[in-house]
């Protein structure tokens, strides 16, 4: 039996070596795993692994595996996918010392798509005192095909004109042109240094020590022209108090303009240099260091349609000096972004707010394009220095805040929202009559010293169309109560609260609470009249207005010009009821006894609703206040303006607000 188990021992070991020696490795075998090591970068593997003697000794690791590294990473090589063809038929190597086998190479980067054919050679080496096995002959060719021993690998980068932005009539809000920038020329200065320095310090929004700075560079000598910063060209005010000055000169500078400066910089952003932290989080994109990208507002929503592709060419230089093109991509524009906007509404309503903190949104309300987004105060964008950017930040006024992003409570302008819902709710009707008895109202010892109060007592039941003249926050806390916390809740959830604004610009939801609920009856009966916790933007609330001009369905608000007008929430309120509230707006306005009284005019027959959103941590106490306006057209029904400025508890709440409004109007219409 011992015998047996012996012998079939035998078997099985001579077997076995012959299954070894038939599975022997191929040069196709070693091949594909140095393929499979070169589609994936591992270029040290392919080095140590891979690499016959002969390579090794001619190229260290550094000339090939780093080398690759480095190349690849400098062209923005990616996507590389090598291929080669085996023999058809099944071939012995075992008296072979080389096979040679035809390659692909493809792969991409940042002048474009890269492609050749090539040979590899793979050579017989000892691996052992019995063993063998198959080695890659490497050499610079196989980088690229036509990089030799001696050449250099270059690139050149060939930058993409940006997209440009432009209003609805095609005039420009942020283009490549001749910007203006004003520098100082040391010898010019003799006499008058403090005197000039201190005075474009002012203009510019800079400190004399960052001047001094700039001056103080090793580079400067006395006749030479100093940059300090660039200014908007169409600011012809300004270049002239600046080029007066002593020693201040002036060179044109092609670059990124923004012609409606400080007016619309909230909206459009501006563009800088690319940091370390973009360059991360931007990995992969073609961005290197010194670009150009974009920092806030639609030049950084846009950055991707608005960057363009920009152009490379990658060449080999040979030893004897001569240049060997190896892959080329021509610059393309960015895509230009064509807005609803405005120029002329947007420039007439910031100066008029540029001394306020506030915000305004303007649209038409028939289509919702959105005409205007003004936040105040601002700053220009042109020539932006950190310096002055510091400048910006220890301002108290906040002019880095863009404020029509941000969520206000909208006070009394809230009221046609509540009779909206209240009216299609079947809560109330045009007629429901509310005899109120004086100024104070509270629902009963529940509340215990909790009261609501309205502005006037008019000495007689109202109506809603009462109610909203007089701006009656008793009625429509009443109102509120009536509809009961589910129905109100509701009600807001259809005009598009608690929900994300369909919006191109990112704008915050408008919320209805802290917890998106009404459950408590002194916070329902205060969201009635715009108060309690309820947050809205200025898009959003000019957008709430929409109804009354569209049969009652809600319209998208809208900033692209080649985006079409769509219905947001399909009839809100009737046809009927939207005509109701129109005309009771018209006579907020036009009745002597309306909260907007201030805004009628004679020749622009406007309408609106007035707003005083009290801003205090208990009732009793005083504190802020920000002053609302909604207002339009009753007749053309082609512009409305919701605007809202902040502190405005010195300057008769509202009526300031509503000044402003009508001068607006006044401007655009005269």
């Amino acid at each position: 039996m011992k015998r047996v188990i012996t012998g079939l021992m035998v078997v099985l070991i001579s077997a076995f070596l012959t299954a070894c020696n038939e599975e022997e490795t191929t040069p196709e075998d070693r091949l594909s795993e140095y393929i499979e090591l070169w589609n994936d970068s591992q270029f040290h593997d392919m080095y140590s692994e891979y690499l016959s003697s002969s390579s090794k000794e001619t190229y260290s690791e550094e000339d090939m595996a780093n080398r690759y590294e480095k190349l690849y990473a400098d062209l923005g090589i990616e996507d590389v996918n090598v291929t080669f063809e085996a023999p058809e038929e099944e071939q012995s190597y075992e008296d072979m010392e080389e096979a040679t086998f035809p390659i692909h190479v493809e792969m991409n980067s940042l002048a474009g798509p890269i492609s050749f054919d090539h040979e590899i050679t793979l050579v017989k080496e000892s691996v052992g005192e019995e063993e063998h096995n198959w080695f890659v002959n490497w050499d610079t060719t196989y980088i690229f095909k036509q990089l030799e021993d001696g050449d250099t690998v270059g690139i050149d980068m060939k930058e993409a004109p940006r997209g440009e932005i432009f209003d609805r009539n095609g005039k420009g809000l942020a283009i490549n042109d001749t910007l203006t920038l004003i520098g100082l020329v040391p010898q010019s200065m003799e006499g008058h240094e403090q005197e000039t320095k201190e005075k474009v310090a002012e203009l510019l929004h800079l400190d004399v020590e960052y001047i001094d700075q700039q001056l103080n560079q090793e580079w400067v000598k006395p006749d030479v022209f100093v940059p300090i910063r660039t200014i908007n060209p169409n600011d012809e005010d300004l270049f002239q108090e600046l080029i007066e000055l002593p020693g201040v000169w002036s060179q044109d500078q092609v670059g990124r303009l923004y012609p409606l400066g400080e007016a619309a910089t909230h909206l459009v952003g501006y563009i800088g240099e690319i940091t370390a932290e973009e360059l991360e989080k931007n990995k992969g994109k073609g961005y290197t260091t010194g670009d150009m990208i974009g920092k806030r507002g639609l030049e950084q929503l846009f950055e991707e349609d608005l960057r363009g592709s920009p152009g490379a060419e990658i060449y080999i230089t040979k030893e004897n000096g001569d240049k060997v093109l190896v892959a080329s991509k021509n610059a393309k524009k960015g895509k230009d972004i064509h807005l609803t906007i405005d120029a002329t509404i947007q420039e007439t309503i910031y100066e008029q707010i540029q001394g306020e903190k506030g915000t305004a949104a303007a649209i038409h309300p028939e289509t919702g394009e959105t005409l205007a987004l003004v936040s105040a105060p601002s700053f220009d964008p042109n020539g932006l220095t950190s310096n002055y950017y510091a400048k910006l930040m220890e301002d108290e006024r906040n002019p880095l805040l863009n404020r029509f992003t941000s969520l206000y409570a909208p006070g009394s302008a809230f009221k046609p929202i509540t009779a909206s819902i209240a009216l299609s709710n079947g809560t109330i009707t045009p007629d429901t009559t509310r005899d109120i008895q004086g100024e104070t109202w509270s629902k009963g010892d529940e509340w215990g010293n909790y009261k609501i109060r309205r502005v006037t007592d008019p000495g007689h039941p109202v109506d809603l169309e009462d109610a909203l003249v007089y701006s009656d926050n008793i009625y429509f806390a009443q109102t509120a109560l009536e509809l009961g916390s589910e129905a109100m809740v509701q009600g807001l959830e259809n005009f598009g609260f608690q929900e994300d604004l369909p919006f191109a610009y990112p704008v915050a939801a408008s919320t209805i609470s802290n917890s998106g609920e009404l459950n408590d009856e002194i916070l329902l009966a205060d969201t009635g009249y715009g108060q309690g916790e309820l947050q809205v933007s200025m898009i959003h609330l000019a957008t709430m207005y929409t109804p009354i001009f569209n049969h009652g369905d809600l319209v998208k608000p809208k900033l692209l010009k080649d985006v079409a007008t769509e219905v947001w929430k399909e009839q809100i309120i009737s046809a009927e009821q939207a005509n109701m509230i129109h005309d009771a707006l018209r006579n907020v306005v036009a009745s002597p006894e309306g909260t907007a009284r201030g805004a009628n005019l004679p020749d622009i027959p406007l309408a609106g609703k007035t707003g005083t959103a009290e801003i205090k941590t208990s009732q009793g106490e005083s504190g802020k206040e920000n002053g609302i306006f909604v207002a339009y057209d009753y007749e053309k029904k082609d512009l409305l303006i919701a605007m809202l400025l902040e502190d405005v508890e010195d300057q008769g709440g509202s009526a300031a607000v509503v000044d402003h409004v009508k001068k607006i109007f006044q401007k655009l219409y005269e």
